[in-house]
């Protein structure tokens, strides 16, 4: 055994030295190209890439070339380089805790009685045990189920293979024991009324393997799988602590296997991601494991018909579907909620026609996409920050893949196994365009749906479009969802038309050069898609000169570049010179700037703003402005009779609730968690407990997300609860994200046409919504000590942004959370949240930090649109900093104060409270 440890430890110096060899050479590399002419050094930058990008290739293909022993220890020889590599990446999540114990270290002593507040619950009474709460909580599980059956996504059906016509079944793999039914962290649910992956198959009329189960209950490996689960506080430290992988898949004997072949040729296997708020997974995560690969390899070479069942947050890497006849099925469930294991039975069983549609890409190779080239630890050398380049530009997802291999339909074919928007049916359908009306206004489809085939059905029917690109113009992908609509339950025979209408203005880019989104002139395609590969007809809107428009539709504030200010000089992605503009982390500059160092560590106040009156006695209450207009005089009057102290007060408590003040009638209120149903970061009770979002956007059915909204908010007036965090709308932008979960798809318009009619359902039943993370919140690595992200104007304006720009829009949010992230070197931008979201936008409501950490300072939060503080730790080092910044900057300070309790308390008067 010493030997082992001693060869072990000798392996792994020879690879520490060549990490370091390799590191040396590529900073010697980097201070030569330094040293080089501005003209020289885009040329070397660009000759590297390429011949990086030709290393990675031959790496693959030599791989490719060896036996399965040999490429078994490639692989791992490669996981451990990765590791020693990134060392500083692992770290960081033990950081999260070591920085949680440092701060409640330095702050615990004067703010025990807030920590404790925080942590029990304490301020926050709710109700769930009345007969109302019940009720409601009743309703949300009906919604919860229809959720869970219209998300599943049938991936595969080879020979009408599923439905099961015998209805015996072999369950394979320790996974059916251990299914997740949601993720963890803010995103979690209660699970606590979660149906049985084996009940729910016997519910459906389906007999699985008894002995099989009992084989597989019986191993030591499985004897600690319980169907509890954690606070989100207890799953995101097992997340962080719990390393690169999950427990082994236990072997399956002979003897078991030849039991499984007499019993049924039918089998299924459950694969799965290890993926938590706070933790990212590496793309190895993604693949197979070792012991996971050989029992499929196993079971397909002795069952006739297998089913593969995806339950993952994450997009997994399927391409072994493709390599055995045998699986004849792949079902994606995602993570369903806690009665998605009926869902997937009944699916099974042919009871349920799977209706969803896949809300990312699906490749060979997760690597593939650019943004993978810019995910993980990269930090400053000289400022104590880390950073992330968003090289990638607009080409996040399909908008990379589409355009990319636009007429390269056979390197199309080997990248992208199932393209987004897939999803097959039990039945078929026709399509007819019935009406149609194009022009500069509005584009408005008629679409006749009829099943064509044997059984009840729904169907999507996707909207694209094209837009004419000229080389080396404004940046478009090839390809872009516009709109989408489901049909009903359809028998067999029956038809609906669909009316599908959007504004032309929707299909703009945005023209950083001159400050404004454009439709340049030329033929746009209006593509009826089955996804956003196969497109099923096309119609054309010829527009005979440029459309240029210089303000917002809503608001009629004028278009401007933004987020200029970094200096940060980034290469962008460019589809007129892929090769020289592909991204890579290896040219990335890790010196930041002075500009850059400038802006992350200082702040503007403005001194010049006159001091606004406080304490006044106007004898007004908070309910005296009900349906007042946010900027009515009367609110001056109102906020004149506020103190500085109740001010700093009410923006610093503002985790999880937030104060109440009495003598004018404010009231205390809750906000919790999350957007898979309400739960507390710190305590369990139960509560309606939904799919996650990435399983909410997979279902289509902007209806059926209005109706989880409208439940969310009749939930949330039983137990009294006021403000929800949620939904989440940030993109997957890469498919190691550790809370994809939790996020809806890699496409903006999705996200918003989802987001929005949640939002929407939730608001209209009077709760404050919080859709989060504002903004590009996509990565979990060194975002809790404070990420600075760095992206151009446009992909920003119409990737990262537009989610939240058609939520506040189309459902009139009055809450936001923004993100941990520094967006163009700021903290709580005030261009973001002032200037784009208030100004440019119209919205109107309270703007809550993320959870407080050490780098989140409320004085520049409360001067820059950042209105409460979600601070469970350090609530009193959050009241001395204002305090001191007041003594130093008074006026700013006090109309900071008074503008977040405007926009909180305009939000307050928005809810039940007060109708």
């Amino acid at each position: 055994m010493m030997e082992y440890f001693k060869k072990r430890k000798a392996w792994k110096q020879e690879i520490v030295q060549r990490v370091r060899e390799d590191k040396a050479k590529h900073k010697e590399r980097k201070q030569e190209i330094a040293a080089l002419p501005t003209s020289e050094r885009k040329e070397a930058i660009k000759s590297d890439k390429l011949l990086q990008k030709g290393q990675k290739q031959q790496r693959k293909d030599e791989l490719k070339s060896l036996s399965r022993k040999e490429r078994k220890a490639a692989k791992k020889e490669n996981k451990m380089y990765k590791k020693i590599k990134n060392r500083p990446r692992r770290i960081t999540g033990w950081s999260v805790v070591a920085l949680l114990i440092l701060t409640a270290g330095v702050t615990v002593g004067p703010t025990v009685s807030s920590l404790v507040g925080n942590i029990t619950g304490k301020h926050i009474t709710i109700n769930t045990t009345s007969a109302e709460g019940v009720k409601a909580r009743e309703a949300a599980d009906v919604v919860a189920e229809k959720i869970a059956n219209e998300g599943i996504v049938l991936l595969k059906n080879e020979n009408n293979s599923l439905p099961l016509v015998d209805k015996k079944l072999n369950v394979f793999g320790s996974t059916a024991f251990s299914f997740k039914y949601g993720g963890g962290g803010s995103g979690a649910s209660d699970q606590s009324r979660a149906v049985n992956l084996f009940e729910a198959l016997t519910n459906a009329g389906i007999d699985y393997n008894q002995e099989l189960y009992d084989y597989y209950t019986g191993l030591p490996e499985l004897q600690e799988v319980t169907g509890q689960s954690d606070t989100g506080l207890v799953q995101v430290v097992k997340g962080m602590v719990s390393g690169e992988g999950a427990a082994g898949e236990p072997d399956v004997t002979e003897a078991a296997l030849n039991q499984a072949k007499e019993y049924s040729e039918n089998a299924m296997i459950i694969i799965q991601s290890e993926a938590v708020e706070a933790s990212d997974v590496s793309s190895d995560q993604l693949k197979l494991s070792d012991e996971m690969h050989d029992l499929i390899v196993k079971v397909a070479e002795n069952f006739s018909n297998v089913t593969i069942v995806v339950n993952a947050g994450n997009t997994l890497e399927l391409g072994f579907v493709d390599e055995y006849p045998s699986i004849q099925s792949v079902l994606w469930v995602g993570t369903p909620g806690p009665f998605g294991t009926n869902s997937l039975a009944k699916v099974l069983s042919g009871e349920l026609n799977p209706s969803g549609r896949i809300t990312d890409t699906y490749v060979y190779d997760v690597n593939s996409s650019p943004a993978s080239e810019n995910f993980g630890d990269y930090k400053y050398e000289n400022l104590d920050k880390a950073y992330l380049n968003y090289e990638e530009g607009i080409y996040v997802g399909y908008r990379f893949y589409e355009t990319y291999f636009q007429g390269d339909d056979q390197g199309y074919k080997q990248t992208v196994q199932y393209p987004f928007g897939s999803g097959l049916s039990y039945t078929t359908f026709d399509w007819n365009i019935v009406h149609s009306q194009l022009n500069n206004e509005s584009i408005e489809l008629q679409v006749e749906v009829k099943n064509t085939g044997e059984v009840a059905g729904k169907d999507v029917v996707q909207v694209y479009y094209s837009a004419p690109y000229t080389p080396g113009g404004i940046e478009k992908s090839a390809i872009n969802l516009a709109a989408f609509a489901k049909t009903k339950s359809l028998e067999p025979g029956e038809s609906e038309i669909l009316t599908i209408k959007y504004d032309t203005r929707d299909m703009a880019s945005y023209d950083m050069a001159n400050e404004n989104y454009i439709l340049e002139k030329g033929s746009y395609q209006i593509k009826l898609g089955k996804n956003v590969h196969v497109i099923d007809s096309t119609l054309n809107l010829d527009l005979p000169e440029d459309i240029v428009y210089k303000t917002d539709a809503d608001t009629e504030t004028e278009y401007k570049n933004r987020f200029t200010q970094s200096e940060n000089e980034l290469s962008i992605l460019s589809r007129n010179d892929w090769e020289g503009t592909y991204p890579s982390d290896q040219d990335d500059s890790k010196v930041a700037t002075d500009k850059v160092i400038e802006r992350v560590e200082g702040h503007e106040f403005n001194n010049d703003v006159e001091m606004p009156t406080t304490g006044a006695d106007n004898g007004l209450k908070l309910e005296d402005l009900k349906g007042l207009d946010y900027d009515d005089p009367k609110w001056d009057e109102f906020l004149d009779q506020l103190t500085v102290d109740q001010m700093i007060d009410y923006v610093s408590e503002g985790a999880y609730h937030t104060r109440a003040i009495d003598e004018l009638g404010i009231p205390n209120t809750v906000l919790l968690d999350g957007p898979a149903g309400f739960n507390f970061f710190f305590k369990k009770f139960e509560a309606g407990a939904y799919p996650t979002e990435i399983v909410i956007a997979s279902t289509w059915n902007k209806e059926l997300v209005y109706e989880m909204g409208e439940a969310i908010g009749k939930e949330a007036k039983a137990y009294g609860i006021h403000g929800w965090y949620a939904p989440a709308l940030n993109i997957h932008r890469t498919a190691q994200g550790g809370r994809n979960f939790e996020y809806m798809s890699e496409d903006p318009v999705l996200n918003g046409k989802i987001g929005g009619n949640l939002s929407k359902g939730a608001q209209e039943q009077g709760v404050i919504v919080f859709m989060k993370h504002f903004i590009m919140n996509e990565q979990e690595t060194n975002a809790r000590s404070g990420l600075l992200v760095w992206s151009n104007e446009q992909a920003m304006r119409e990737i990262h942004l537009r989610p939240f720009e058609m939520t506040v829009k189309e459902a009139e949010v009055n809450g936001a959370m923004s993100s941990f992230s520094y967006i163009d070197g700021k903290w709580a931008n005030p261009e973001l949240l002032n200037g784009m979201l208030r100004d440019e936008w119209g919205f109107e409501g309270v703007v809550s930090s993320d959870a407080v950490f050490g780098f989140m300072e409320p004085q520049k939060a409360i001067t820059s649109g950042n209105d409460l503080m979600l601070d469970i730790l350090s609530v009193t080092k959050n009241k001395k900093q204002l305090e001191e910044a007041y003594d130093e900057h008074p006026e700013a300070i006090t109309t900071g104060l008074r503008n977040s309790m405007h926009n909180s308390l305009y939000a307050t008067l928005q809810t039940y409270l007060f109708n």
